[in-house]
């Protein structure tokens, strides 16, 4: 959609009142230069769910290299045979302009730098740059060590001092740094004047249990920065869903370097979302992080890494998720269409997003309107079609039907309530017999369709491994294929079933929500009924008929 230009794009001046964007603009900002350290393929890695291969990680390097992060932390080369090969594997790789770094800990206490195996480990991984983490919070060093203070100073200094002889350069995170600064401040610091000494070129302060809050991260960062000789890190963990805020926070005090993870994946309650903190720097902070043309690849690398994480994206996620800029009320479409800002805090496409019109029974006849001319038909506003088609859409989503999710099966409602649209293919019927011989056989599914295209009648049947919804959909693709080759390249990518209401227990009805796609392009399709694979089926056939559309359209 074309945008107006206004004024008001971002605030209207009052002429006896003072703009909040000028009050904002005279707050003190750090202006130094931003340093972006991913550590997705390490510290995201972490994450219940998620496995990276170490082809995976070599794919998502060349991509966040694309991105324009400074930073890749590549993984723990002294931890697993996986980060080893990746390695190995990223030497040969050009990048543009990311450098990858290694990731380990200090030495052992009972191990001189020379024997150490992790140390050797680093080394061996063949990076410039090295990312070493030691202990800055007493409790770890007495409690999981099991080592004195001192002692843990003297890891500090001659772990760092050993990796700078052998030429790397070193990032020093300060692990639990902000927990130890609260238990102890003299004895966190001291930590990082160790590491200082001994050559580290940053400190990254870590809230590894992610438990500080905001203000506690200011004030902390702010006696730090005074403190230490050399640029400051931060690396923040969302256990309480302040991971992004803190990092702000600590950037705005001067802090130079920000580490995080696209989409926010980590252990437990995962890392600082770099795809919240950059657009967040950039448009909100007017601080330069990856710059414009970078900047709108961020929802393409967030879709890229939750693809290869095998991931359900989260459509709600800010700025990238496919919800960030949805506008479903009618309200709402109304005056967005005037004006995108009235309901848009950016354009969309800032970040590689694009604003959506939901439509659904909260729709009026101007955001119906919108949709439709986004299939390429042209309605007038009176047309008595778009009146039909609102009212069609309205009765089906109160039987249950939604549409937010299923824009294929939205196309094609559509194109057959403006008589755009030809089938390409008739059910007959179809027949499912599920089976399961004795107690200790796995069930069989089998499915028999019978499609009519044209004037021919097609009687199929097929097996599937994955049961009766598995079947149905071997068997219509085996029916159609020999009609319609391209459907060899569509995949089924997701499958959902909602009850919608539990009143009638087992005989409710229910609704499926299918994703399927091919090489250039993914669609949702749905189906409601009382029976399960009649839901099934009306969602697999839209989703061919989908793809059976002429591309021209």
């Amino acid at each position: 959609m074309k945008r107006k230009k206004t004024g008001t794009r971002h605030g209207a001046r009052g002429s006896g009142h003072t703009n909040l964007s000028e009050v904002v603009s005279r707050a003190p900002r750090s202006t130094s230069a931003l340093e972006i350290y991913d550590t997705t393929l390490r510290d995201g890695a972490q994450a219940e769910d998620v496995s990276f291969s170490a082809e995976d990680k070599v794919r998502v390097a060349q991509k966040l290299d694309e991105l324009g992060v400074q930073y890749i932390e590549g993984g723990w080369p002294g931890a697993n045979p996986r980060d080893i090969e990746f390695f190995r594997m990223i030497k040969t790789v050009p990048l543009k302009s990311a450098t990858v770094v290694a990731f380990g800990s200090t030495r052992k206490a009972s191990n001189p730098v020379a024997k150490d195996a992790n140390l050797q480990a680093l080394l061996e991984a063949g990076t410039g740059t090295i990312t070493l983490f030691g202990k800055s919070w007493n409790l770890h060093v007495t409690d999981a060590l099991g080592i004195s203070l001192a002692k843990n100073l003297d890891i500090i200094e001659d772990s760092v001092a050993y990796l700078k002889e052998k030429g790397r350069r070193v990032f020093y995170d300060a692990e639990h740094f902000f927990d130890g600064y609260k238990a102890d401040p003299y004895y966190a610091l001291k930590t990082l004047q160790r590491a200082v000494r001994a050559g580290a070129e940053r400190v990254i302060l870590c809230d590894t249990n992610g438990g500080t809050m905001p203000w506690e991260i200011r004030t902390i960062c702010e006696t730090v920065k005074r403190e230490c000789k050399v640029p400051l890190g931060i690396h923040a963990h969302n256990d309480t869903e302040m991971a992004v805020a803190n990092s702000l926070v600590a950037l705005d005090t001067g802090v130079v370097q920000v580490q995080g993870t696209i989409n926010g994946i980590g252990e437990r309650c995962g890392n600082a979302n770099l795809c919240s903190i950059l657009p967040n720097l950039e448009l909100k902070m007017k601080r330069r992080a990856l710059g414009e043309k970078h900047l709108a690849k961020l929802r393409e690398v967030s879709h890229f890494v939750t693809e290869i994480a095998n991931l359900m994206p989260d459509k709600h996620q800010p700025y990238v998720g496919d919800s960030a800029f949805a506008h479903k009320g009618g309200v709402h479409i109304h005056a967005v269409q005037k004006n995108p800002a009235t309901y848009e805090h950016i354009i969309p496409e800032k970040v590689g997003n694009r604003q959506r019109m939901l439509v659904s029974d909260h729709t009026g006849r101007s955001g119906l309107l919108e949709k439709v001319e986004t299939y390429g038909i042209k309605l007038s506003k009176d047309n008595p079609k778009l009146q039909e088609l609102l009212t069609r859409l309205k009765v089906l989503e109160n039987e249950g039907y939604q549409f937010e999710g299923a824009e294929g099966s939205l196309e094609l409602l559509t194109r057959k309530a403006v008589g755009l649209h030809k089938p390409s293919f008739q059910l007959l019927g179809f027949r499912i017999v599920v089976e399961k011989p004795d107690a200790d056989s796995a069930p069989t599914s089998e499915a028999t369709v019978t499609v009519k295209v044209g004037d021919v009648v097609q009687h199929t049947s097929a097996g599937g491994i994955g049961g009766p919804v598995n079947a149905l959909d071997h068997a219509l693709r085996k029916a159609l294929e020999k009609f319609y080759p391209q459907l060899k390249e569509v995949k089924l990518l997701d499958y959902k079933v909602r009850v919608l209401a539990a009143s009638h227990g087992t005989a409710s009805k229910v609704r499926v929500l299918i994703e399927s796609g091919d090489h250039k392009e993914k669609w949702g399709t749905v189906g409601v009924s009382e029976n399960i694979m009649e839901a099934s089926w009306q969602a697999l056939a839209d989703s061919i008929e989908y793809k059976l559309l002429p591309k021209d359209r």
